[in-house]
């Protein structure tokens, strides 16, 4: 299941930038146990908790907030360490073969883990793969290979994903002024989110990817026959998800023909040329901006925020050479498949712990409205100490 690193040695300088890049991300999603949205309704007249309570959830439908960064920002870095960790193993005299190998085995593992962790409150195996772990293990190989071709070819193979995915939507047919939302777990409050003309191709629940997912998931044993899933998360988002690791192949690939200069030019064109087109292609009713059904556009515009990410981590750890700063996500983000099941697997215990060992008098220390969030900041605390102690004794997770 992957193998416990103890006292490793860097023979290969790390990229400090993209470590603390990835520290961030993993922070954010650990960072639920903040619960700012179930403080919020205690303040409704608060715009500070507002903002707080919209950054730290997925927007509805259209559009993206801090929260949504998450799952694209981890699927770029996948990408962006695939040139590095295909050099190292190069180095090391691994084979085409035998790293082919180790990366189907990779692949597996991500999609069976993801399973495992969406499988906990369920009283059989709950087959799904809309999650993140498992939409980076369905494309993993793919990207893996495709990182092998020429820059030119693996550009056209992101416009070809891309293309050939949006297409098959459009074709597929809209639903129509009578379609029945409320069969596939559309609420009724949800009109002012239906997208209407030619973006209604990618509303929620009435499209390509509902109707592979209904047919698809019922294959597998299940305590009852899926219907939908209420967020409108889907299987195929793992193909547009593909691109999204192209991109961080990319910015990878610039990282080491520059090495030990960063970029940067590069990154921020990246950047300005990515936003600026997922948001045409959104204004024109092309391809919405979607994050939960992982349109195009999606891909495009999340891609050209992840350049941006990486270009302003770039510049504060390797141009101004402000690691100390930088420090804290380090740790985060050189353990993230351990920061992934602590924040999985350890909420329960450590909040439990707190109220017992504390007292209800020590957690509503400011007022009772904002207790979720100090039991979720003292909750994030015994996180990073756990990854800080893996941190201090070489203990690194990898699969």
């Amino acid at each position: 299941m992957g193998e416990t690193v103890v006292a490793v040695e860097q023979k290969m300088q790390r990229n400090i930038a993209v470590d603390a890049y990835r520290g961030l991300v993993m922070l954010l999603m650990m960072g639920e146990v903040l619960q700012f949205s179930h403080v919020a309704r205690s303040f409704p007249n608060s715009l500070i908790w507002r903002i707080l309570a919209y950054n730290q959830s997925h927007v509805e439908w259209v559009g993206m907030s801090l929260h949504d960064t998450i799952q694209p920002s981890f699927t770029f870095l996948v990408g962006v360490a695939l040139p590095y960790s295909i050099r190292s193993r190069q180095k090391k005299g691994s084979t085409f073969p035998g790293m082919l190998g180790h990366t189907i085995w990779r692949s597996f593992l991500l999609v069976t883990l993801g399973i495992f962790l969406r499988s906990m409150q369920s009283p059989i195996t709950y087959f799904t793969f809309e999650d993140t772990l498992t939409q980076i293990g369905l494309g993993y190989t793919f990207a893996f290979l495709l990182t092998f071709l020429r820059p030119r070819w693996q550009w056209a193979a992101f416009g070809g994903i891309l293309f050939t995915y949006w297409l098959a939507w459009a074709l597929y047919p809209a639903p129509g002024p009578g379609f029945n939302y409320a069969a596939v777990g559309v609420p009724d409050d949800w009109h002012q989110h239906l997208l209407t003309g030619f973006a209604s191709h990618w509303n929620k629940n009435s499209n390509l990817g509902q109707a592979f997912d209904v047919w698809f998931l019922n294959l597998f044993p299940r305590t009852s026959p899926f219907l939908f899933n209420e967020g409108g998360y889907l299987t195929l988002s793992f193909i547009p998800t593909l691109g999204t690791m192209l991109l961080g192949v990319a910015a990878g690939r610039w990282s080491l023909a520059a090495s030990p200069t960063i970029p940067m030019r590069k990154f921020l064109l990246a950047a300005a040329a990515l936003i600026a087109t997922g948001l045409l292609f959104h204004s024109t009713g092309i391809s919405p901006i979607v994050k939960r059904i992982w349109t195009p556009s999606w891909t495009l515009f999340s891609g050209g925020v992840c350049f941006l990410f990486l270009a302003g981590f770039s510049w504060v750890v390797d141009i101004k050479k402000q690691r100390a700063i930088a420090f804290p996500l380090v740790v985060v983000g050189m353990n993230s498949i351990a920061a992934y099941f602590i924040a999985h697997l350890c909420e329960d215990f450590v909040e439990s712990s707190f109220r017992i060992n504390l007292g209800m008098g020590a957690l509503n220390i400011l007022e009772d409205a904002v207790e979720p969030t100090v039991l979720g900041a003292l909750t994030l605390g015994v996180y990073w100490l756990m990854l800080f102690w893996m941190y201090r004794n070489k203990v690194f997770i990898r699969i």
